[in-house]
């Protein structure tokens, strides 16, 4: 009888929390989780976004803001790609900060110099007139822009998610524009809703999308990781 009762026991453990209803539960408590865990580590850099005016020559500071969102979005990429699925097994806390620790000097090698590259082009754009340069020099450099978010997008997911030097991550981020032109276009779809919800809305509607886009950039990427797990390495 007890031998019949464990075997009950464990055939409903084993169903509980595996339904689609759990499933759905399990991803939205995964999503609030990691969400307010990045809304915690990049809160120092979004209070001083938040309190700064859209002014051309505050794109520095704007900048100097930005820099602790590449860690968290790297860790939130991490916790999103590792998460379970079952509502009975949920730790999103745990592999969120493994992520950040994993992560956060990885994410900061591609972060900062795209940072860098979108003061450099901001501060150019707001000050145009002034630079006495051909009108299509202004077109030119939002395209260049929107290519290097695109290559950070793909830069952050490879530096989450597997353990590569930062020349290797960027060669290959890189190359994925091209390969994978279906993520790419994605991608790009999901930098103009961000932006349109930034320009029209305010910086911080996005931000607290933050997991959500996550979510979505590593299904946009789910070849791209494919393939470099299959090719090149493991893991982390």
């Amino acid at each position: 009888m007890s031998g019949a009762g464990t075997d009950v026991g464990t055939g409903m453990g084993r169903r509980f929390g595996t339904g689609p209803l759990s499933r759905a539960a399990a991803l939205i408590y995964t999503l609030l989780i990691v969400e307010l865990l990045f809304l915690l580590t990049a809160a120092p850099g979004l209070a001083g976004l938040v309190l700064l005016d859209r002014d051309a020559s505050n794109v520095p500071l704007a900048a100097l803001c930005l820099l602790p969102l590449g860690p968290a979005l790297s860790a939130a990429l991490y916790a999103m790609r590792h998460r379970r699925a079952e509502l009975i097994d949920l730790r999103p806390a745990t592999v969120f900060w493994r992520g950040y620790r994993l992560n956060a000097a990885g994410a900061l090698k591609v972060w900062a110099p795209w940072l860098v590259w979108l003061t450099i082009v901001g501060m150019t754009l707001g000050n145009f007139s002034a630079a006495g340069v051909p009108g299509w020099w202004a077109v030119l450099l939002v395209v260049i822009a929107v290519v290097a978010t695109l290559w950070v997008a793909n830069a952050l997911v490879i530096t989450s998610l597997f353990a590569f030097r930062g020349m290797d991550v960027a060669r290959l981020a890189a190359y994925s524009l091209g390969r994978f032109p279906g993520a790419t276009l994605a991608n790009a779809c999901l930098l103009i809703v961000a932006g349109g919800l930034t320009l029209f809305a305010s910086e911080v509607v996005p931000v607290v999308l933050a997991s959500v886009a996550a979510a979505v950039l590593l299904w946009n990427s789910r070849k791209l990781t494919a393939e470099v797990q299959e090719r090149f390495t493991a893991p982390q």
